[in-house]
């Protein structure tokens, strides 16, 4: 009975709660030069350089003459 996640208790009730979930920890450094740290930067950077042309499209001039024109 054990392996399905059921015992019995001394009363010979069932007892379903008996075998807690295992806890997953994500062990992986956040910070620092990490992999993860890379792809967002990466990626952070694709957006901005997306929205650079969308910028230059829309108001027909480019970044320097937009950034002098404020």
């Amino acid at each position: 009975m054990a392996s399905k996640g059921f015992t019995i208790n001394e009363r010979s009730k069932f007892n379903r709660f008996a075998i807690e979930p295992k806890v997953y920890v994500d062990e992986t450094p956040r910070i620092g030069f990490t992999k993860y740290g890379e792809k967002l930067n990466g990626r952070l950077a694709m957006i901005a350089f997306v929205l650079l042309i969308a910028v230059e499209v829309i108001t027909g001039h480019g970044l320097i003459a937009w950034l002098t024109s404020l």
